[in-house]
């Protein structure tokens, strides 16, 4: 009987205890290396990023405010380079000085009505690093893209205006200089971190 007992115990479980020996298998490309195999795994790149020199409350303010100030901006600097593309390619195609300035007036009163009021309430640190993204994202300064767009005379004017704010139309953007801090926190916004 104890036998019986232990045949039907056996039929019972063994297939549950056959599915449990059951595994997935995985194929990773291996190398050989003097007789050793070695896996050979492909990881995502992971970019890191730092801030040299934040060892101050002082300075860990500023940079939390700089952060904030280009997270700010940096939406319409990207809308700058778009438009700036889009406009640049209706502009070589028209030839006809009328038409040329019916489109500018045209994407002036566009830009007017979409940001008008948010470029009136930015800061006036946010405006000196928004005319340095919109020379990130256009490759060219912001005195460039007005005398291109709206003539020299209108370019000087402007420079004018702005120099007597302390603005400055014609400065350009060094990632690897001055402006380092600022690519920084553009790649880490682009990347999602921040």
């Amino acid at each position: 009987m104890k036998t019986h007992l232990n045949i039907i115990f056996l039929l019972l479980f063994l297939p549950i205890g056959m599915q449990a020996q059951q595994s997935d298998s995985a194929f990773v490309y291996a190398k050989v290396i003097d007789g050793d195999t070695i896996p050979m795994i492909t990881l995502e790149q992971v970019e890191i990023f730092s801030f040299h020199g934040i060892d101050t409350k002082r300075d860990k303010r500023r940079l939390s405010r700089l952060i904030r100030n280009v997270k700010a901006v940096y939406p319409y600097a990207k809308i700058a380079g778009i438009k700036f593309e889009k406009y640049s390619g209706e502009l070589e195609q028209i030839e006809s000085k009328r038409e040329r300035k019916a489109l500018m007036k045209q994407v002036e009163q566009e830009i007017k009505e979409d940001f008008g009021d948010d470029l009136r309430k930015m800061t006036f640190s946010q405006g000196k690093i928004l005319i340095k993204l919109i020379d990130r994202e256009t490759d060219n300064s912001s005195y460039e893209i007005v005398e291109e767009f709206r003539g020299a005379f209108v370019a000087f004017f402007w420079q004018t205006f702005a120099r007597l704010f302390g603005f400055n139309l014609k400065v350009s953007y060094d990632p690897d200089g001055d402006d380092k801090t600022i690519e920084t926190i553009v790649l880490m916004i682009e990347n999602g971190q921040i």
